[in-house]
């Protein structure tokens, strides 16, 4: 039987593989074909001596919409996505455009609150209840969102370990 292809696209801090994320991949690779990307190269983005507001401004000037044209150019087929924080914007953006989309996991991605379209596929949304930039309820009620509000975490939730396994239990129960 071939394996779902599972997208894992990065935080904005990006990396060649880093250490919090083979905790997902351990979790979910006997059961998917993973591929990894760091969102700082899918945007052209070169983070030598940047500080974090230089890279998240680079984002947001455009590279975003340079990692969803990128990210559009090497996929094709049905994919399932779990993206982090501007991987899941980045991931959302390219499921609105052309790429299939069968099931997408997002996880303090903040910055969908300025979304008004949700792209046509499954979804699920994760934010720390601490988050000061989560989406405010009316925005899931409106999009009617699934998402789950982990309390008493931060932004930066999926890096813990109790967190990864509750977000990996999901997309394995939604899938097989």
């Amino acid at each position: 039987m071939v394996k779902p292809r599972l997208l894992i696209l990065s935080d904005l801090f990006g990396g060649k593989d880093p250490e919090w994320v083979k905790n997902y991949t351990d979790l979910l690779r006997s059961k998917f074909e993973i591929q990894y990307y760091d969102v700082l190269e899918l945007a052209n983005i070169n983070v030598s001596n940047l500080k974090e507001t230089d890279i998240h401004n680079q984002f947001l000037n455009d590279g975003i919409d340079n990692a969803v044209e990128n990210l559009l150019k090497l996929e094709r087929g049905k994919v399932v996505i779990l993206g982090f924080s501007i991987g899941g914007t980045i991931a959302w953006k390219a499921a609105l455009k052309t790429l299939e989309v069968s099931h997408l996991f997002a996880v303090s991605s903040t910055r969908l609150r300025y979304e008004t379209e949700s792209p046509n596929c499954k979804l699920k949304l994760y934010f720390g209840e601490k988050d000061p930039n989560k989406p405010n309820l009316k925005w899931f009620l409106d999009l009617n969102l699934t998402h789950e509000i982990l309390q008493n975490q931060n932004h930066q939730l999926y890096l813990e370990e109790n967190n990864c396994s509750l977000i990996c239990d999901d997309i394995l129960k939604s899938l097989f």
